[in-house]
């Protein structure tokens, strides 16, 4: 069967409304829609908040944003060039609600309790997972405001397991320092005392979605095979995962 007949999952269904050759031509990691619609269903989004979407890469979880929840979106990214970013908002239709500016993480350029809401899809384990960032990232929330995170994380620390599993550490190397298990990440919002309200838990069949996902892109790229897919194949779901984490600040 084509990899392809596989994207659509009823466990999704407002990600099957987009095409996949279009979110492969986005595509700069696991599925970004399977993500954040999974972390959406922990979140209170409503029409007209602000979001700072955080670690928007080429859009595709922006364009989301706007479309699904009628959200006002900045797509903050260090990476991506805002030009490129904004033609893909412009050609979605959403470039009166979607605005694209280069970002670091670290340093963000808006005042204190902006945002309703600030999500981070696959791009937390960046810039995040420092003891400091949580409180720091909570001060540009209004009161009871959110934050929603869906990271690449581990079943077992690595700390716990004395070394990074072998077929982690060909592919991800030391970043895998940054990849945590849900409840390590519960905990540290927790200590932060930045967050009420936190949740944490991992996205059911995580792993096996990322490797769904990572088949399709190499199908449609005309590539048979990556490090990334042989990780996950060797993986089974044994270590990999994904954390979605949620929490108001105080």
């Amino acid at each position: 069967m084509p990899a392809l007949d596989n994207l659509t999952k009823e466990t999704f269904p407002k990600s099957a409304k987009y095409d996949a050759r279009w979110l492969v031509d986005l595509d700069m990691g696991p599925h970004p829609l399977w993500l954040l619609e999974d972390l959406a269903a922990d979140l209170d989004l409503r029409p007209g908040m602000r979001v700072l979407d955080l670690g928007s890469g080429l859009g595709a979880t922006s364009v989301f944003l706007a479309k699904e929840f009628g959200v006002s979106v900045i797509a903050a990214d260090l990476w991506v060039d805002p030009s490129e970013a904004g033609a893909v908002f412009r050609t979605e239709g959403v470039a009166d609600q979607v605005l694209a500016m280069r970002v670091d993480g670290h340093r963000l350029p808006f005042g204190r309790g902006t945002f309703d809401a600030i999500v981070s899809i696959d791009a937390w384990e960046y810039f995040g997972t420092g003891d400091h960032y949580p409180p720091y990232v909570a001060t540009f929330l209004k009161p009871s405001g959110q934050l929603g995170v869906a990271t690449p994380a581990l079943t077992t620390e690595v700390r716990e397991l004395g070394e990074i599993p072998d077929h982690i550490d060909k592919v991800v190397g030391a970043e895998s320092a940054a990849w945590h298990t849900a409840q390590w990440l519960r905990s540290q919002w927790e200590f932060s005392r930045a967050f009420t309200d936190v949740t944490a838990r991992t996205q059911d069949d995580g792993c096996a979605n990322w490797l769904l996902w990572e088949r399709a892109v190499l199908e449609l790229k005309g590539e048979r095979t990556s490090p990334v897919q042989q990780m996950l194949e060797a993986d089974g779901g044994a270590f990999l995962t994904f954390a979605l984490v949620t929490g108001r600040v105080a």
